[in-house]
């Protein structure tokens, strides 16, 4: 039967938007060990901010602590770094840098009373070498100038004095936080300081600066091996680092448009830099909040402040990390939860296939996030307990929490190609307005880059099918032989009315 020779006229339902609104869990406080909760819930109340600015930022202050200082041994040669990359996003008037200041001041504390702790030694150390360049210099002055027959021992003297010389360091300050760096400033700083560096902002300028702003290409090595713990090396005319075991955190609070430009910058997804995040993405209460809170109580904020300065200071004695192990009930939980999580990672019929990249990396984060909880509650002794499976189904628990918020995030961002794909033919559809097309004709207004063959469109088609805006149907013989009509779509009437 061609087109216009068709009579029946159905009933359509309204359409199933293609990215309806996400269930986005609000952040499980409740899983913190008591310091630390009552601090986010008193913040979240003062500021009236949703409970997963503060939390999240809070999981950053423990990895700024941690990182480099810490890692997890969870079974075989498995070993996780205690770092992090968390990155909230909420729209502009949401008072970002005033929960940022709140919970990274006792970081600056901490890193003021290592600064203080570190000054003796360091103005020795420079004056001991300073001390041991002069006598080098005097002593080749001298073997320079000296006769014959004494020169000999006094240039084995002056190399002797400059090879002590050269041999004398001076310690840095101790830096633990650093705001938006570029990427060759972050690796210096993450080499002067032993391994660790954390990035805390309450802006996404660092996504501007690694994907080139200054330098005209992305530059994101550092970034990418600073989350994962690979050995970082530099080899450059003006310098050369070697880090065998980088650790930077990244604490971020964002606009959400932040979240949409990232997500096209070349090289971003592709080699894996937006799968070492952990997302949040709250409901704003901008319009909804109280006028008049209660404030931090001062104890709450008193013992936070005192926590976090004794967890910083208690771990940045470590040369060698600390290792932390998990207790046998611990691992199972864990074993469990990978069981879980495995199978939702195919491509074809997995919940996170679309994001396997950064769902692949969940189990990682929730040991990372396991061992910081663990911390917290074990402040200067975390590394002579194993971690309980108490901590470590609440460590899964804010895995579940990040998992539904990056589901959301990644919509935001186009991961899913099915969903991107549907939404071009949903245009072509909008743009002609047909009542009734064939897959043919469909086809041939699509672009090839989306759609190389025809039979491209098919999980595309499937998919606004199964939302209500299509209706495939297979068209009478026209004759007795022959093949077969090409199947045909009939077309949602008020498609043009609708938003997908």
């Amino acid at each position: 039967m061609a087109p216009d020779e068709v009579t029946e006229q159905p009933v359509w339902e309204e359409p199933i938007p293609l990215s309806g609104p996400r269930h986005l869990p609000p952040f499980p406080v409740h899983v913190f060990p008591a310091w630390l909760g009552e601090f986010v819930t008193a913040v979240a109340e003062e500021t009236q901010t949703p409970l997963d600015l503060p939390g999240s930022i809070a999981l950053s202050v423990l990895a700024a602590a941690a990182g480099g200082r810490a890692v997890v041994h969870v079974r075989g040669n498995w070993r996780e770094p205690t770092n992090l990359y968390v990155v909230c996003a909420l729209p502009p008037a949401n008072r970002k840098s005033a929960v940022f200041a709140l919970l990274t001041d006792p970081l600056y504390e901490a890193e003021r009373q290592l600064k203080a702790q570190m000054a003796p030694a360091i103005v020795e150390a420079a004056l001991t070498a300073r001390l041991a360049r002069e006598a080098a210099d005097k002593a080749a002055a001298k073997a320079a100038g000296a006769d014959a027959d004494k020169r000999e021992q006094l240039v084995s003297d002056a190399v002797g004095l400059a090879q002590t010389a050269e041999s004398l360091t001076v310690p840095v300050e101790p830096l633990l936080l650093a705001d938006d760096s570029t990427s060759e400033t972050v690796t210096s700083l993450i080499s002067e300081q032993g391994g660790r560096l954390a990035v805390m902002s309450a802006e996404g300028g660092i996504f501007d600066i690694i994907a080139g702003r200054y330098s005209g290409a992305p530059n994101m090595e550092v970034f990418l091996k600073g989350h994962a713990g690979d050995r970082l090396r530099v080899n450059r005319q003006t310098r050369r680092e070697y880090i065998d075991h980088p650790a930077l955190t990244i604490g971020l609070a964002v606009q959400p448009d932040v979240l949409r430009d990232i997500a096209k910058v070349r090289g971003f997804d592709g080699r894996g830099l937006l799968a070492r995040f952990l997302y949040s993405m709250p409901v704003s209460l901008v319009g909804e909040r109280e006028i008049v809170t209660d404030p931090i109580p001062e104890s709450v904020r008193i013992r936070y402040e005192r926590n976090v300065v004794t967890l910083t200071l208690a771990l940045a004695e470590w040369t060698d990390p600390a290792v932390i192990q998990l207790s046998p009930e611990a691992d199972k939980a864990l074993i469990a939860y990978q069981q879980r999580v495995e199978p939702q990672l195919k491509v074809r019929g997995g919940a996170l296939g679309h994001i396997a990249n950064w769902a692949g990396k969940l189990a990682g984060a929730v040991v990372r996030t396991a061992a910081l909880l663990h911390l917290a509650e074990h402040l200067d002794t975390g590394h002579t307990k194993p971690v309980t499976v108490d901590t470590m189904q609440a460590a899964i628990s804010i895995g579940e929490y990040f998992t539904a918020h990056a589901l959301a995030v990644f919509d935001v961002m186009g991961a899913d190609p099915t969903v991107a794909r549907a939404r071009a033919v949903l245009e072509v559809l909008r743009t002609e307005g047909w009542q009734d097309v064939s897959r043919r004709d469909l086809f041939t207004k699509l672009s090839r880059s989306e759609f190389p063959n025809v039979t491209d469109l098919e999980p595309a088609t499937t998919l606004l099918e199964e939302h209500g805006y299509l209706r495939a149907y297979q068209p009478e013989r026209t004759g007795a032989r022959g093949r077969p009509p090409a199947p045909r779509y009939r077309v949602h009437p008020a498609l043009m009315e609708v938003t997908a």
